[in-house]
């Protein structure tokens, strides 16, 4: 039996996006730039992707950048931002946030910005009165990240956001998980900058987007021909571009009624694990993403099983989980969004996450859960 359930590391592309990309493969291939028939072809198909993307969040079409996935569209957002400033100024992000954006803001650190990080409660929700508080005048930006990958954690984007625009400051953030899962809407919400990704909602791998605000300063990070409006160079690839939009369309066409499906089998799984004595749940039990959940290992001392163990033999077992913390060099770190949330090390290096997706069945959870005690039984 065979059961994933690593959904927020990546989704399988749906046969609809596959379509559309073998059919740009075969008829639409020219390039876009081209004035031919051929690249107008291909142009075309480039725009109505960049109006399905937009329409998953309720944005104009000119306001999507296509980019290379998530990672791209928050170096974009941050150093974009930067850029347009000449001389360093002050940047807010949480103490939470995705290695994108973390270590966006160590270097533009190095290059003489001021960077604060909120802290979080043990849930991992910043409280918007550390955002109040840490606003000086020289704050050009916040970047608070919308759902936690590892934790799942929402965060209190409306309330932020207020804040931030009261302020007059940009507000970014990257809802790379949370686009498709929760309903994102710009005109009521109004963030200045969100970075979204194509594989989290069924699309693939290696595009992304950057949501820009009409009428906010952002230059390019890299130099080339000008395209995607001239903030970043390079022929589009519109194969994944083409992808991207019919899973972005989809998404929107499921957002009332598959992320409710997923709450349900996802508390359903949290109630059987929290019934499993050496299992610490982690993240915010009510403001979290509807397909997430994560936990904790309290293992024995003499026990040897981590995280990443776990992860291993659930995979012998045929079902894919994922490991919280990350491993550099041969060795096990401590998660850093662990440890901001208050976990010891010891806790902070046996964090997992199990996430759940158009897939999932209610068999997948108990059988998991079930292959879950026995690794624990055994190792305990």
């Amino acid at each position: 039996m065979q059961i994933y359930l690593d959904y927020s590391a990546t989704t399988p592309c749906r046969p609809e996006a596959i379509a559309a990309m073998q059919d740009v493969l075969t008829r639409d291939w020219g390039n876009p730039s081209s004035l031919h028939e051929w690249g107008k072809r291909a142009a075309f198909r480039i725009e109505q992707a960049r109006w399905e993307v937009a329409q998953l969040i309720h944005a104009p079409a000119e306001s999507i950048v296509f980019t290379s996935g998530g990672t791209e569209s928050d170096n974009l957002a941050l150093q974009g931002v930067a850029r347009s400033f000449s001389k360093p100024q002050h940047l807010i992000i949480s103490s939470v946030e995705h290695p994108a954006i973390a270590q966006t803001a160590a270097l533009l650190e190095t290059q003489g910005w001021q960077v604060t990080q909120l802290p979080v409660n043990e849930c991992g929700r910043v409280n918007p009165e550390d955002l109040s508080n840490a606003i000086q005048p020289n704050t050009a930006l916040v970047s608070v990240i919308y759902g936690q990958s590892e934790v799942g954690t929402l965060q209190p984007i409306t309330e932020l956001d207020k804040i931030a625009q009261n302020a007059g400051v940009l507000f970014h953030t990257d809802a790379v998980q949370a686009a498709g899962r929760v309903p994102i809407d710009v005109t009521t919400l109004p963030i200045d900058l969100l970075s979204l990704s194509s594989h989290k909602i069924y699309g693939p791998q290696g595009i992304g987007a950057l949501y820009i605000k009409p009428g906010t300063s952002l230059l390019p990070i890299s130099g080339g021909g000008g395209q995607e409006h001239n903030l970043r160079s390079g022929t589009q690839n519109v194969v994944a571009i083409a992808g991207f939009g019919v899973a972005a369309s989809l998404a929107l066409q499921d957002i009332d009624r598959e992320p409710k499906r997923l709450q349900t089998l996802r508390d359903r799984l949290l109630n059987q694990l929290a019934q499993i004595p050496i299992l610490k749940l982690t993240g915010d039990p009510q403001h979290r993403l509807p397909h997430h959940v994560s936990f904790c290992l309290k293992m024995p001392a003499q026990s040897k099983m981590s995280g990443r163990t776990l992860v291993k033999q659930m995979n012998l077992a045929g079902i894919a989980i994922s490991a919280g913390s990350a491993c550099h060099s041969g060795t096990l770190q401590p998660s850093p969004v662990l440890l901001a949330m208050g976990y010891k090390p010891d806790l902070a290096q046996s964090g997992c996450r199990i996430t759940l997706g158009q897939a999932t069945t209610e068999a997948d959870i108990d059988w998991t859960v079930a292959a879950l005690r026995q690794m624990l039984d055994r190792n305990s």
